[in-house]
């Protein structure tokens, strides 16, 4: 997958494609907790981006409108917190305290925004949320905002996102945006950077849970094409530092459903294809659906594969073969780890309101969408597992296959299957279907929270 982001339009409302940032990801592991830059002709290049890709966008409108005003002027829904909060069952965790209190998710994205702190403040006021505050950590030499630069606009509204998603999921934890100095100049770092800064807040003892809405595709990797692994497997120190610490660590699948771009970041592979850091098995992938609800946020219909303006990213890796946890669908996922292991809201029709000001020239409330949006939506999930659980609960991958292995759907597992036979498929390259039981177009499917985050924290704390 790559880290996600988007082309924001100047303008009030249409559509806009997700471009690529070139991100930088050296074949070594920089030493933890520093900020490095090697010389740009040792500097493996692979293609890294927010994983939205090619999204239908709302952008800059005063106010949030109801589903039917969006339905008329742009066909598409929207949903407010409030409509979200009710589709997954969120409501009774909130009466009985569990609303993330005491817990700590961190956001890493580059360069983060100038503006994340007023931008949250406005968007909770909106929905009657208590707003939080947004800790900010500057990891290396962060450039100064400059409202032109399109790569920096881009990462601002994946920074604001991904905070109002968290946030809106869990209203009391804690959040840390880590903004990291990328640029797209010669010998600067990307991946290494975000994984440097990753390993320092793990190191720190900060945060209990870690939403990376980004990636690359594997085949990008520098020795892919030669079974060379290594520039991949040397980038994980801190996802194993997050083992060693409990700290629960999750990325988007991506929006290139079953392929995705290619290292140019203009095209698509032609092939099943899939993505780091998603892909990698220290990492709970977070895939993408379509809500279908009415204004109170009841379902009018049940949740189907998010496939519109991209697609949930899902399929076998082929780096990683199959972990242990996955033994259960192994008539799945063959010999390799399959993605994603779960799913929540990322389709653009049915997309999410948030609010930014970080661009001077569209200044208002958006409908965004993407696999970015469904990651730190489950960040949210998690932060309330702990806090339900009274402890970190780190890797969930054991607990969440546990869950699912005894259920056959059980509802008191919490966890929904989504079976509609809608499916993953994407630039040609045809996906998988949304099936009864695992599939790699949803993985285990998606959550009624009121259900599932007390089913978690059991399980769990069995680990």
């Amino acid at each position: 997958m790559h880290p996600i982001r988007r082309t924001w339009p100047r303008a009030g409302a249409t559509t806009a494609a997700v471009a690529g940032l070139v991100l930088t990801a050296a074949a070594a592991a920089p030493v933890a907790g520093t900020a490095t830059a090697a010389p740009s002709s040792a500097v493996p290049r692979t293609a890294a981006r927010p994983a939205s890709a090619g999204h239908q966008l709302v952008r800059a409108v005063g106010s949030p409108l109801s589903i039917e005003e969006c339905r008329a002027k742009w066909k598409i829904a929207c949903y407010t917190p409030l409509q979200y909060r009710e589709a997954y069952g969120l409501n009774p965790l909130y009466k009985a305290g569990i609303t993330g209190k005491g817990r700590t998710i961190v956001i890493v994205d580059s360069f983060g925004s100038p503006t994340v702190q007023h931008d949250l403040d406005v968007y909770s006021k909106q929905f009657g949320i208590p707003s939080t505050k947004v800790q900010v950590v500057k990891w290396g030499n962060v450039p100064a905002w400059d409202p032109k630069n399109e790569d920096m606009l881009g990462w601002a509204g994946e920074s604001t996102l991904d905070v109002e998603m968290a946030h809106a999921v869990a209203p009391d934890a804690k959040i840390v945006l880590v903004e990291t100095a990328v640029a797209e100049t010669e010998g600067t770092t990307g991946l290494p950077e975000m994984m440097d800064a990753e390993k320092a807040m793990i190191d720190r003892g900060i945060g209990d849970v870690i939403t990376q809405s980004f990636g690359a595709t594997e085949n990008t990797f520098p020795g892919f094409d030669k079974g060379d692994f290594s520039s991949i497997r040397k980038l994980r120190y801190a996802f194993e530092a997050a083992a060693r610490n409990h700290v629960t660590v999750l990325a988007s699948s991506g929006d290139g459903g079953a392929t995705d771009n290619t290292a140019d970041g203009t095209g698509y592979y032609h092939e099943r294809v899939n993505s780091w850091p998603s892909s990698d098995p220290l990492v709970t992938s977070v895939g993408g659906t379509q809500l279908h609800l009415d204004d109170k946020g009841v379902r009018t219909a049940p949740e189907s594969v998010y496939n519109d303006n991209g697609a949930g990213g899902g399929g076998q890796s082929h780096v990683f073969s199959r972990p242990a946890f996955q033994n259960g669908v192994r008539n799945v996922v063959g010999d390799r780890r399959g993605t994603p292991d779960i799913s929540m809201a990322a389709a653009v029709n049915g997309g999410a309101w948030i609010y930014s000001s970080f661009d001077p020239a569209a200044t208002g409330w958006d409908v965004s969408g993407g696999t970015s949006e469904a990651s730190p939506l489950f960040s949210g999930i998690v932060a309330l597992a702990d806090q339900a659980a009274g402890k970190r609960l780190g890797d969930i991958h054991e607990a969440l296959y546990r869950l699912y292995g005894r259920s056959g759907y059980d509802r008191s597992t919490g966890i929904v299957d989504v079976n509609d036979g809608t499916d993953n498929s994407y630039q040609g390259v045809t996906g998988y279907p949304a099936v009864n039981g695992y599939d790699m177009a949803t993985g285990v499917g998606t959550l009624d929270a009121a259900r599932f985050v007390p089913a978690l924290a059991r399980e769990g704390r069995r680990g």
